[in-house]
């Protein structure tokens, strides 16, 4: 039985692109160029992989994954993406991704990738699978961090923003929210971790190798 698989990625040629080549190995349900396309999309489908790009206009995919899991606990995220950088890997598997493989993978190789995560494995290009290990190597909760997995997905955006030096008027366009509500989120961010200024916000993003 072919798994039933969600495109998730803003670039039309390239999920046409995909839809071509997986065509016969899978069955895909749907299509979304955006977090607020995908996450009802994937609700309503309930596939059993969804094939996810880690950067999307209106957020990432790990604000997919939080939106849709506690609702769709037995759908499977495999991130396929152009990054190969350590945070962003590190950041969709926090989430709970399954697997992260980047767009110079093959099509066979990818149409085994969905195949091993819809029956439950865990796939990673080569390299990619060494930025998991060193990160359990040196301590850092791959799984899950407490203070951290108390911020909604858009908080986490906006903290990592912050501490990269962005001002509010540039998160709020690169995000396409308001000023007004990236205050708001960054007010939350502060208060949840019990910070009390944007450097020590920034240190401790800093400590978690969020930036």
């Amino acid at each position: 039985m072919r798994p039933r698989v969600v495109l998730v990625d803003d670039h039309a040629l390239f999920r046409a692109g995909v839809r071509g080549e997986l065509g016969a190995e899978v069955e895909i349900v749907g299509e979304a160029e955006s977090v607020a396309e995908a996450v009802p999309l994937i609700r309503e489908s309930d596939p059993d992989v969804v094939l996810l790009d880690v950067h999307l206009p209106d957020g990432g995919g790990e604000a997919v994954i939080a939106q849709v899991s506690p609702q769709r606990p037995g759908v499977k995220f495999l991130a396929l993406s152009v990054s190969d950088a350590a945070e962003d890997v590190i950041g969709v598997i926090r989430a709970g991704a399954r697997g992260y493989v980047t767009k110079t993978i093959s099509a066979r190789e990818l149409a085994s990738a969905v195949r091993r995560v819809a029956d439950g494995d865990a796939v990673f290009s080569p390299r990619l699978a060494g930025f998991v290990l060193d990160a359990f190597r040196a301590g850092e909760r791959v799984g899950g961090d407490a203070e951290l997995d108390e911020l909604t997905a858009r908080e986490r955006e906006v903290l990592q923003l912050i501490a990269r030096g962005y001002r509010y008027k540039e998160i709020a366009a690169r995000l396409h929210l308001s000023v007004k509500t990236v205050e708001s989120h960054v007010s939350s961010v502060l208060r949840k971790l019990q910070l009390s200024s944007r450097h020590e916000l920034t240190r401790w993003a800093a400590e978690r190798r969020l930036i």
